[in-house]
């Protein structure tokens, strides 16, 4: 693949992660905001005997607005382009698969380790749950459980290439994410957890807020893997235009750029 196709394919990239991102945003508003504002109350309930000193920097109505706009759409531009550019190594690398089936390959590979593999350890967390002196530590081992997901993600798919010689397609893809699970099971097992969920902090609520952050990246990923699988092969495998002169009922050819 030519540095034209490459850049060609990363606009394209950016381009789909933007409208992932509205996608996304407008599920984080209605989904998620609602249960922000409820534990934002509840917060704001048991800490009614402080005093609170000063105004605040941002308004609630700017952070669920402007704020998470910004937030989710620089997000989905920013993963389109990095993801556009592993589509670009991995299109033709990882099986006889096309660009729709390769984009699909590379979102639902992006959520399940940059989000659902990390989530499941280090859950996020609504306001006015979390000790705030240990945010810090729990930000570090989230952000070290997504590299190790995605390091262990390319090991496994290195791992399965080089079995599937000696194993078969089949056999050499179960190897490999069996090493991936055991490895991850290892990480979950041995790096520090959490539970600082306050004993009156209602369940129902942190299960949907929870389950809201999920739906916005599943959202976003579902999108971006649709849209920009559209889009590349659109880019990949043009119709070619018809010879002058040919014969009623040919068949047209397409081909991929290299």
């Amino acid at each position: 693949m030519n540095s034209v196709s490459v850049r060609a394919l990363l606009i394209r990239g950016m381009l789909a992660g933007l409208v992932a991102g509205v996608l996304a945003l407008g599920v984080a508003y209605f989904l998620g905001e609602s249960r922000v504002d409820a534990a934002i109350a509840l917060e704001e309930a048991h800490a009614h005997s402080h005093e609170h000193g000063g105004e605040e920097l941002v308004s609630r109505t700017m952070q669920a607005t402007g704020g998470l706009a910004t937030g989710v759409l620089v997000f989905g531009v920013a993963a389109g382009g990095i993801a556009a550019l592993v589509f670009c190594y991995a299109l033709g690398r990882i099986g006889a698969f096309g660009p729709r089936a390769t984009a699909a390959l590379v979102a639902g590979a992006a959520l399940l380790t940059v989000y659902v593999v990390p989530f499941l350890k280090y859950p996020a967390n609504p306001p006015a749950v979390g000790n705030p002196d240990t945010i810090g530590q729990r930000t570090g081992l989230f952000f070290l459980m997504v590299a190790l997901s995605v390091l262990l993600a390319v090991a496994a798919v290195i791992t399965g290439k080089r079995l599937a010689p000696r194993l078969g397609n089949w056999n050499a893809t179960i190897a490999a994410a069996g090493g991936y699970v055991v490895l991850i099971g290892l990480a979950y097992a041995f790096l520090p957890s959490f539970n600082e969920v306050g004993a009156d902090f209602p369940a129902t609520l942190l299960w949907e807020f929870r389950l809201s952050t999920l739906a916005v990246q599943a959202t976003l990923w579902t999108a971006f893997g649709l849209v920009f699988g559209a889009l590349t092969e659109r880019q990949l495998l043009p119709p070619t235009a018809s010879a002058a002169g040919a014969a009623p009922g040919a068949t047209r050819s397409v081909g991929v750029a290299n």
